[in-house]
């Protein structure tokens, strides 16, 4: 197998795995509970917590809570964050974003929609020309999961705050987190992580969020989470995310270094007479976007299935829509929307899976441009 989808989603990291295994074993108890076991779990759970906060964050300006993944943080963001007046977004956002946006309109808060530039970025003027004195959120996705194209978050957030102060600035940092050098500064107020995408395990996620935003309870119930989000922690998913980020983080600029070249090395290995390149060599080097010329991408994602090499056509939380919405936002004309490929790398990828994977790639593509 040769997989070529880590933005959809990784394989759990082993030693994080391992290292949490406790919790599942001997460590089991509820983290609320008084008695020893109970305080051991909380233990863990705050020392998760103090080492996720500080890889990207200033523990004086920002917290962080745990939510079950980077679906609900976003959502929790968007719909505590967003009450009044108009609400600001890109073209660019992961459904998660979208699709809350489109929410609010229903919950009295106007939509708006900043236009994309050919590689998936923002075009940040027309950003700051939806933001006006009603502007109550703005969200900017960090990294676009569909072309990898990178967002300034941190000077896009300053000329927001500069514009409105009073509005709050969201940023989706899925694909971000983990592959991509950033702090916060204190004009991010919130900001949305996911565990699976970096060797933790699905169903946990969490939300940075300034300490200022005191009224941002989600959940209610048991006061879990400083009344941010309440609910029995999962104490294993939590502790194997904050292990898999120590193993990410501790080798991050090698890992981006070395990816990039895994990535250039893919493309070059592409037959140029049948794709093009979407994504743009200043974006992650863990996503490379490519479109088959005159063939269907989703036809060519199942003829590599069968061959043992497992590719993307996008986002994996949209994949319902016939071509994407985002790249259909950067301009592509719909010839080049139904030949998308998307190709996404982890540290783990090696580069004898790279070559491999291209000579099977090509021989799919050929293969099936000769039936037309």
């Amino acid at each position: 197998m040769i997989y070529l989808d880590h933005a959809a989603t990784t394989r759990p990291n082993a030693r994080a795995l391992e290292r949490a295994g406790v919790f599942y074993q001997t460590t089991w108890f509820n983290p609320s509970a008084l008695y020893a076991g109970g305080t051991e779990a909380a233990r863990a759970v705050r020392a998760a917590r103090e080492s996720l906060l500080s890889r990207i964050a200033d523990p004086f300006v920002h917290e962080l809570v745990f939510t079950s993944g980077g679906t609900e943080a976003d959502n929790q963001a968007i719909f505590c964050g967003a009450k009044r007046g108009n609400a600001v977004a890109t073209l660019g956002e992961h459904s998660a974003v979208f699709s809350a946006f489109k929410e609010l309109k229903g919950r009295g808060v106007e939509p708006r929609f900043a236009p994309l530039c050919a590689d998936g970025s923002v075009n940040g003027e027309e950003l700051l020309r939806l933001v006006d004195e009603k502007t109550s959120f703005v969200s900017v996705v960090h990294v676009n999961s569909e072309t990898g194209a990178v967002n300034d978050i941190c000077a896009l957030s300053k000329a927001v705050k500069q514009k409105n102060p009073r509005t709050l600035f969201h940023s989706d940092g899925v694909q971000a987190f983990g592959k991509i050098p950033v702090r916060l500064p204190k004009e991010i107020d919130l900001y949305s992580v996911s565990a699976h995408k970096i060797g933790g395990v699905k169903g946990v996620g969490a939300l940075y969020k300034a300490k200022s935003l005191r009224s941002f309870t989600y959940q209610f119930g048991g006061g879990q989470e400083s009344d941010f989000r309440s609910g029995t922690e999962n104490v294993f998913g939590i502790c194997c995310f904050s292990y898999a980020a120590e193993e990410v983080f501790s080798e991050l600029p090698v890992n981006e270094e070395r990816v990039a070249a895994l990535r250039e090395l893919l493309f070059s290995r592409l037959d140029q007479e049948i794709f093009t390149r979407l994504s743009s060599e200043r974006g992650t080097p863990y996503i490379l976007t490519v479109s088959a010329k005159g063939l269907r991408g989703a036809v060519l994602q199942q003829l590599l299935s069968a061959q043992g090499v497992f590719a993307g056509t996008g986002s994996a939380c949209s994949s319902k829509k016939p071509f994407s919405r985002v790249l259909e936002a950067c301009g592509y004309p719909q010839e080049t929307l139904y030949g998308v490929l998307r190709f996404s790398f982890s540290p783990q990828t090696t580069e004898e899976e790279v070559l491999a994977g291209a000579e099977i790639i090509n021989r799919a593509a050929r293969e099936l441009k000769s039936r037309l």
